[in-house]
């Protein structure tokens, strides 16, 4: 990464790892609200503490992507400046808790997320917050369509994977509006993966060969789905979307917005850059990262960080300790009120 002013204004090495400390700080005080039923004092802990980190990394960051407005709960709001001002230009796709719900409750799956590219390379779904979705792994990314049949789809990717269609999972979220979808993937002889909430942890799983999932398909955010495509850029896989609202009205304002419905959004579309960075970490347990633990004198933190230009993909095992970082940050990791 470049960090004097004067010099180029485009990343030149892998800033996963800075912003990794973000999600890491917004892990360790969501974590603290697991399970209290408190949704948006959870959100607001993790929004105060990434937005501390975020300020501190030598960049012109501008957010792209926030989740307050979709949620009414506490938000790093689209438009806002993060960062020195004196690095890089860039785009920043940011969900502190990806699971808010789940971290509510003490359920599994709860990730902090944060995705960096070049500035004007990120999709804006503008007042668009619903998206279908499809997500398969490196070895089915050019053999798949959002518009085939569901069944039509499931066949291709067992034939890219070389397995039977009965072996082939498919990570749904859990709701209602995938009732049929549901039924046709019974119907097609695959399995499922329900989840009740994080479809950007849901769709790591079909990029991981030992994750246990071959695709995502089904209706989800479209800032998770922006996120999501700088993660599945930087894993090597394959992701298409097109744009869905639950009213008229939301429909006719995006027409207004010049946001087409029918268009079939490919990876590239999301994020037309091939230099993305990808930072997780996990809240709760979840299938690929570790929760927080909270032990006497330290905080153990489990990270995922990827830059999609060099193809690189490290898990992070962090030990961080509390009355240290105190002495040095203006985040209270201590807090758990």
């Amino acid at each position: 990464m470049v960090v004097d002013s004067r010099c180029d204004k485009t990343p030149d090495r892998n800033m996963a790892l800075e912003f990794c400390r973000g999600t890491e700080a917004a892990s360790m005080a969501a974590g603290r609200w697991m399970g209290r039923g408190d949704k948006n004092s959870a959100d607001g802990a993790a929004v105060n503490a990434m937005r501390y980190m975020l300020n501190t990394i030598h960049m012109d960051g501008i957010v792209v992507i926030g989740e307050g407005e979709k949620d009414e709960a506490p938000m790093l709001f689209n438009g806002e400046k993060l960062g020195t001002g004196d690095g890089p230009q860039v785009d920043i796709a940011v969900d502190p808790i990806d699971g808010t719900r789940l971290t509510a409750l003490g359920l599994s799956g709860a990730i902090s997320v944060v995705a960096i590219a070049p500035r004007g390379t990120m999709f804006d779904p503008k007042c668009v917050f619903y998206m279908d979705k499809l997500v398969v792994g490196p070895e089915a990314k050019d053999m798949v369509d959002i518009e085939a049949p569901v069944a039509e789809n499931i066949n291709m990717v067992a034939k890219a994977k070389k397995k039977d269609v009965c072996d082939v999972t498919v990570v749904v979220l859990d709701r209602p509006r995938h009732t049929d979808l549901i039924a046709e993937i019974r119907a097609a002889g695959a399995r499922i993966k329900l989840i009740p909430d994080g479809d950007i942890g849901g769709a790591l799983l079909t990029c991981k060969s030992e994750r246990g999932a071959d695709m995502l398909m089904g209706i989800g955010g479209t800032p998770e789905a922006v996120i999501t495509a700088c993660a599945v850029k930087a894993l090597g896989g394959g992701m298409q979307g097109k744009l869905w609202t639950r009213t008229e009205d939301e429909k006719n304002c995006a027409i207004g917005q010049g946001l087409d419905f029918s268009k079939v959004l490919t990876l590239d579309d999301l994020v037309s850059s091939d230099d993305v960075f990808f930072s997780a970490t996990g809240i709760t347990d979840g299938d690929f990262l570790t929760g927080v633990r909270y032990e006497s004198e330290r905080i153990k933190t489990s990270s995922l960080v990827m830059r999609s230009k060099s193809g690189t993909v490290r898990y992070v095992e962090a030990i961080h300790r509390p009355k240290k970082l105190d002495a040095i940050s203006g985040i209270d990791y201590k807090d758990c009120r």
